[in-house]
């Protein structure tokens, strides 16, 4: 297999399915997804807190990728990877029980009822998300969207699945978590509209 650079945008993890730790980060630490990556300011946020896990941004749209790429090839971060793909094609990139833990940061809320199936918290979504993490993997969601903050909680306690915390405004309600004061380029432009940030951390039923 050829040698990929971790800083490089992938435009498929067929090739890493099951061992992204040994052949992709060279090493055995915890595997975090970041959903809809966009400019991947999570991705990099993340992987700059935690040094000892290691942190995939994925994306279906290169061109927003390319911002955190170039952050991680410039701060040489060995941690941090880019994959370009749908989302709905996770089972095809990693194996059972190989992620560790998901974030889901300001993703389209899809209001429209025929477009439910395209939410990220929609069943059968979480089904996807069930077929890669392993026991007990968090799950999180953070979003300026108040329809996809109580759909999700919805799904969630409709599915036995476990909520461990909700907050309908984060800066209100939890504003020291260090984890949730990094920002994306969305978020900056919701909070300037006076949007409150809302989160769910959640574990699956599985």
């Amino acid at each position: 297999m050829v040698q990929v650079p971790r800083y490089e945008i992938l435009e498929n993890g067929l090739g890493f399915k099951g061992v992204w730790r040994q052949n992709f980060f060279k090493n055995n630490n915890p595997l975090v997804l970041e959903l809809g990556c966009g400019k991947g300011e999570y991705t990099i946020g993340l992987a700059e807190m935690f040094p000892e896990k290691n942190f995939i941004g994925i994306d279906i749209k290169g061109a927003r990728m390319w911002r955190g790429a170039k952050t991680a090839t410039n701060n040489k971060m060995k941690n941090v990877g880019f994959l370009r793909t749908q989302i709905e094609l996770l089972q095809s990139c990693f194996a059972s029980e190989e992620v560790n833990e998901i974030w889901i940061t300001f993703p389209d809320p899809q209001i429209k009822y025929r477009r439910r199936r395209k939410r990220l918290t929609a069943p059968d979504m979480l089904n996807i998300y069930a077929g890669v993490t392993a026991k007990n993997a968090l799950l999180h969601l953070k979003t300026d969207s108040q329809f996809l903050h109580g759909y999700t909680l919805g799904v969630l306690e409709g599915n036995n699945h476990k909520v461990i915390e909700a907050l309908y405004d984060i800066d209100k309600q939890n504003p020291h978590n260090q984890i949730l004061q990094i920002k994306t380029n969305y978020e900056n432009i919701f909070r300037q509209m006076g949007l409150p940030i809302t989160y769910v951390k959640f574990r699956l039923n599985m």
